[in-house]
């Protein structure tokens, strides 16, 4: 693709300003054209608003996408595509409220072929995309106009992306049926272990479950152990994050998960943070980590594929198809996307059928 639109050069510039907020800096962070006050207290204000969405969580995102949108990944992400010659769309963008900024590669890829996005965003999610936007906006005040938020009813669009639960969707895919969409569901993160990882990617694994809490789609919910697995090292890594227990939140869910387990007679295994319960699910409730032991490699390979309609992401060594390294499920490239639909591709296809038709 030929970048053509002022949208680039503005992420660009946005990814350089995001790189200079400290990820882990205590003191007060102004910086300058946040409509609310200084960073920290939109940090602040986005807990009040979400107490899932902590200083960490959120701080964690914003550094994602300073990493993400420097201008050789954008220039390499976009070289696959033919630049967009159809007429701009104006694209709905429902946006799910799961982890900060969770609707943002959605957002991005509208702009960058062109279309103008009008946005809902989850009642509880709402603060952070804002920031970004009005960042883009000072960067390229044209992007005002393709920019738009909503609370109510969706004004007049010509496509939609979607995103929510498995029972929402039936709703979008029944009221968005006559438009070009993209409707997407439940899906859950993987890893599977074979005994021989070393510490370092122990601890990323730790990363791939504990970040967010557990409550992306790409976040592990589900581990494929060998069986007689030594889930020692396995504690000893995750060991780091025993603070989270001391989240109103999360210590709430795993004292009820731990409640239910113990009065079904489900046997598990407790630090005192997470509980690790053999089932056959992919998608733990929060605070527990589901587990599911194998004989041979090619079985979990077999298996992985008849369930890759419900799985985002695998996380695994390299013998794995398609794994995603240790530490890595919430550092996604550019160019990969949410259930495996190319956004990009759907947006430049529509946007030209969209011309062809008028």
């Amino acid at each position: 693709m030929t970048v053509k639109d002022p949208s680039f050069y503005a992420l660009v510039q946005l990814g350089e300003a995001l790189r200079k907020i400290p990820g882990k800096n205590k003191t007060p962070m102004s910086v300058e054209g946040v409509p609310w006050g200084d960073l920290e207290s939109l940090l602040e204000q986005t807990y009040q608003q979400n107490a899932w969405f902590t200083r960490e969580s959120c701080l964690f995102a914003l550094n994602y996408w300073g990493e993400a949108l420097k201008e050789a990944s954008l220039t390499q992400w976009l070289a696959n595509y033919k630049t967009p010659e159809g007429n701009p769309l104006r694209v709905a963008l429902i946006m799910a409220g799961n982890i900060p900024l969770v609707g943002f590669h959605d957002l991005i890829s509208v702009l960058l072929t062109g279309n103008s996005a009008e946005i809902k965003c989850a009642s509880k999610d709402t603060l952070l995309l804002k920031y970004l936007v009005q960042k883009l906006a000072d960067h390229s005040p044209e992007l005002r106009n393709r920019i738009s938020f909503t609370e109510g009813k969706l004004g007049p669009f010509d496509a939609v992306i979607a995103t929510g639960s498995t029972n929402t969707s039936r709703y979008f895919e029944y009221y968005f049926s006559k438009k070009p969409n993209i409707i997407r569901k439940n899906r859950h993160g993987v890893a599977v272990l074979t005994g021989a990882e070393s510490p370092g990617e122990l601890a990323g694994l730790a990363e791939d479950v504990f970040r967010y809490f557990g409550m992306g789609c790409r976040s592990v919910s589900k581990l494929f152990v060998p069986k007689g697995y030594d889930f020692d090292p396995l504690f000893n890594a995750f060991f780091r994050f025993k603070h989270l227990i001391d989240h109103q939140k999360y210590g709430n869910n795993y004292d009820y998960n731990k409640a239910v387990f113990l009065m079904g007679g489900s046997p598990m295994l407790d630090n005192g943070f997470l509980l690790l319960k053999e089932d056959q699910g992919l998608g733990s409730p929060i605070g527990t980590l589901f587990y599911e032991t194998y004989d041979e490699q090619e079985t979990v390979i077999e298996k992985l594929k008849a369930s890759e309609h419900a799985i985002q992401c695998i996380v695994g060594g390299t013998w794995l198809p398609r794994a995603v390294p240790f530490g890595n499920s919430q550092k996604p490239e550019l160019a990969t996307y949410a259930d495996g639909v190319d956004t990009v591709d759907f947006l430049l296809k529509t946007s030209s059928e969209s011309t062809a038709l008028h």
